[in-house]
């Protein structure tokens, strides 16, 4: 990546969702990779990542400080929903929930990551 990874400064969304995926994604079914440990059952079908289900959230993943410095301790085996998340979308602007999030902790809004267009 030749950008720095604006998530690493962030983490709000970490706090924000509950984190439900797909029982079978959890590496106690056959081709699971998220860690079984880090979850709860949500229903027969479903699970959370611990601590994404209570309020005030906070994924039991989330390592460090929201807003300073964070990184995900399970990344390379993070559940399908923060997989899909888009902090940019393939135009390479960012996304608006992202941007709205970040302000909550005091974070300026992410750049684009292309420049956009001269306006004719």
């Amino acid at each position: 990546m030749s950008e720095p990874n604006p998530c690493l400064d962030c983490g709000i969304c970490c706090t924000h969702f509950r984190i439900s995926f797909y029982w079978a994604e959890a590496d106690d079914a056959e081709g699971g990779f998220v860690p079984a440990g880090m979850t709860e059952k949500l229903n027969h079908h479903m699970r959370c990542m611990k601590g994404s289900n209570d309020v005030p959230r906070r994924c039991a993943a989330l390592a460090g400080t929201p807003g300073s410095a964070v990184l995900c301790t399970i990344y390379e085996h993070r559940p399908t929903p923060c997989r899909e998340f888009p902090v940019y979308f393939e135009d390479g602007s960012p996304n608006p929930k992202c941007d709205e999030l970040r302000a909550t902790i005091g974070l300026g809004p992410l750049r684009p990551l292309f420049p956009l267009p001269e306006a004719a």
